[in-house]
């Protein structure tokens, strides 16, 4: 059933890829053009050298002669999916090329059964949220060899598993607010007088009945009339405790993330046409990296290629990115930058690996 799972989501994925290439107008190219330019994509990627019609016959089997590539290859040069960056060197992929090489992929590369072993193992030692979304941004960026991304699971699409409240003195309780996603937060509230077990108990009681699995943007809704169910000696302390209770999930609207492995972009210096620097400060706002990644609503395979990107100084990059969760739902997304000389299939397949990962992990725990 795994297996089969898998198959399906690879057929998912190619088709909301293909979806994208329809929107696009391009002219269509016949199979044996296609086969010629991913060969160009896949010799590029793996040399780092542009590649020329000899050296495509001698890789590849693609059934015809040298001087039939030649004139396949002056075609796709013709529409612009593939270029020539000075007259003595062979071809490279365009970001038209990378689009259509992506947009047409059959199935992107699965992860091995000692790699899936070995991502299970490293997450499963996680201790706590924050732990999983390190190793998570970690392991991605080891995988990849790119810079990794991981987003924060979103409380506006979190739901409230449990509300615990501990007295710690006759008017002190701690406050304990767990997420479905694993997340806990935990609030020091200063009530106006005794706190009495038999309140707290009762408080805490009909919290989760009313916040329980509900999400949290919905809860102040659902628990602003609550204090009219108790005593009126006992309503400042429960209105206390709520005021507590609000003012986290509100402070906690702030989406967060974690990034790893930017020194990676070191080693593709050649494939930034003048400097990595625009790309390291792009990095360093949170409010394009959020934007980069996407709605987290849309769960489904994305990848942005060069200019595809909005902000400037990454129209030399690609952004590979997915949804993940506990259950069927996205809570937030995860995903790498890199050069548009990137392995697509690859870094496709370890994205998605380590997202359903990911989401297994925040189901159980």
């Amino acid at each position: 059933m795994f297996s089969e799972r898998r198959a399906d989501e690879r057929k998912s994925d190619a088709r909301q890829l293909d979806s994208r290439l329809d929107v696009r107008d391009l002219r269509p190219l016949d199979d044996r053009k296609l086969a010629v330019l991913r060969a160009i994509v896949q010799d590029y990627v793996g040399t780092e050298e542009p590649v020329g019609s000899k050296a495509l016959v001698e890789r590849h089997s693609l059934g015809v002669s040298p001087a039939t590539v030649r004139n396949d290859m002056a075609a796709l040069e013709e529409d612009g999916y593939i270029h020539q960056p000075h007259t003595s060197a062979g071809r490279i992929p365009t970001d038209k090329g990378y689009r259509l090489f992506v947009d047409r992929l059959a199935e992107v590369k699965p992860m091995s059964a000692p790699e899936r072993r070995a991502i299970r193992h490293f997450l499963d030692g996680a201790v706590d949220l924050d732990d999983t979304v390190a190793r998570t941004v970690r392991l991605l960026a080891q995988l990849t060899r790119q810079v990794a991304v991981v987003q924060y699971p979103s409380l506006s699409r979190s739901t409230v598993r449990h509300v615990e409240l501990v007295a710690l003195a006759p008017a002190k309780v701690m406050l304990v607010l767990i997420t479905n996603t694993g997340r806990v937060e935990q609030r020091m509230v200063d009530c106006p007088g005794t706190v009495g077990e038999t309140v707290l108990a009762e408080l805490r009681t009909r919290l989760n009945a009313r916040a329980g699995g509900q999400r949290l943007p919905d809860v102040p809704g659902l628990l602003e009339d609550l204090p009219a169910a108790f005593e009126a000696a006992d309503r400042p302390v429960v209105t206390t405790v709520l005021a507590t209770l609000f003012e986290t999930l509100a402070e906690q609207n702030e989406e967060r993330i974690m990034l790893a492995g930017t020194a990676n972009l070191t080693r593709f210096g050649h494939d930034f046409p003048l400097t990595i620097q625009p790309v390291l400060e792009a990095l360093e706002e949170q409010v394009i990296l959020l934007r980069l990644l996407g709605e987290t609503a849309d769960a489904g395979m994305t990848v942005r290629i060069g200019r595809e990107n909005d902000y400037e100084g990454l129209n030399s990059t690609s952004v590979v990115s997915v949804g993940y969760g506990s259950g069927d739902e996205s809570v937030a997304k995860l995903g790498v930058i890199g050069p548009t000389r990137m392995d697509y299939p690859g870094t496709m397949g370890a994205v998605r690996a380590v997202a359903r990962y990911v989401g297994q992990i925040l189901a159980e725990s």
